[in-house]
């Protein structure tokens, strides 16, 4: 595919972003600021940005617990997801979500979830209420190779594929079922074949290639849009961190991180701008600091945010709607 500059860079930049905003909450999380648990999505970057940069601001996604990536590059602000980790009034769940359940919906963003493989009957919901209504919209489902084991992933796939739903679902495959190898808890090697059983696509891309996995992804949404139903896209990947900040990694050897560490999606798309002259080092410098910027704007903008008052633990809890239930 041909790819504009402004397209390019406009990548890069997401992925940066993504990459700055979570090392930033590492930091932070290590110095005792951030409360809960901490699930990065370093390493992986190219996935979520590959797929959202696809995406429309009126098209879903849902997301999995290791969700910042997702909603960075389906237009999150920093600064609200910011406030969220620090559990304040102006994050995007008003400080109630945390790092594991943030969600804006006036973006697509049907939510980051705890529960693994919680995200793919969602996701296999809004598509349903896309074909109903008869939009030109897509829903777009992460998940990681671990709820592919799960009976959400089965159930879903096959509801889908029953009903053509516009659906593309992503299986981010980091090797990893939080401790456990892939190769413990499954007997295949890609996750793309399970789709073979449910009669769609089942395609597997270099998930730390942003433009392999922006084409796959353009071709899937193209089929869904067309009513000839779902994809499952399996991108490989790696997380360059543990399943947890304060994960002591025992499941994983030094060298395997520093193998995939060479693979980084971030410096190997710097390489790949530079080398095809399609950035200068001075842009992507410029890219860099404005990131910088940006997200120490974030984190003042979180410190300086009000503390939800205690009335609010009990607000937000049943809804305004009032429907009129008729007894036949």
């Amino acid at each position: 595919m041909d790819f504009s500059k402004e397209i390019l860079l406009d990548m890069y930049t997401r992925m940066l972003r993504i990459r700055k905003f979570e090392l930033k909450a590492a930091e932070l999380f290590a110095a005792g600021e951030l409360g809960g648990f901490v699930h990065l999505y370093a390493g992986e970057e190219a996935t979520a940005v590959g797929v959202c940069e696809n995406l429309s601001n009126d098209d879903y996604i849902t997301s999995t617990h290791r969700g910042h990536g997702h909603v960075i590059a389906k237009g999150g602000e920093p600064k609200y997801m910011m406030a969220e980790l620090y559990g304040k009034e102006t994050g995007y769940c008003k400080g109630k979500g945390g790092s594991m359940h943030i969600a804006d919906a006036t973006k697509g963003i049907l939510g980051a979830n705890g529960i693994v493989g919680a995200g793919l009957p969602i996701a296999t919901g809004a598509a349903l209420s896309i074909k109903l209504r008869g939009s030109d919209q897509v829903a777009v489902c992460f998940f990681g190779d671990g709820a592919s084991n799960q009976g959400t992933f089965h159930e879903s796939m096959n509801m889908a594929s029953v009903w053509k739903l516009p659906v593309v679902y992503i299986c981010e495959n980091n090797l990893y079922g939080e401790f456990t190898s892939q190769k413990d808890h499954q007997a295949i090697t890609d996750v793309a074949d399970r789709a073979i059983a449910y009669g769609f696509p089942g395609i597997t891309v270099d998930g730390n290639d942003v433009l392999a996995v922006y084409e796959a992804t353009n071709e899937a949404i193209k089929r869904a849009k067309d009513g000839a139903g779902p994809t499952l896209i399996e991108c490989k990947t790696y997380r360059l961190r543990g399943h947890f900040e304060g994960d002591p990694q025992l499941y994983r050897s030094k060298e395997e991180v520093e193998e995939w560490a060479k693979k980084d999606p971030i410096p190997r798309f710097e390489k790949y701008l530079l080398e095809n002259n399609i950035a200068s080092e001075e842009e992507i410098k410029k890219i860099q600091n404005n990131i910088d910027q940006e997200i120490e704007d974030a984190v003042k903008f979180a410190k300086e945010s009000k503390e939800p008052e205690e009335k609010a633990a009990v607000e937000d809890v049943y809804t305004d709607i009032v429907e009129e239930v008729r007894v036949r």
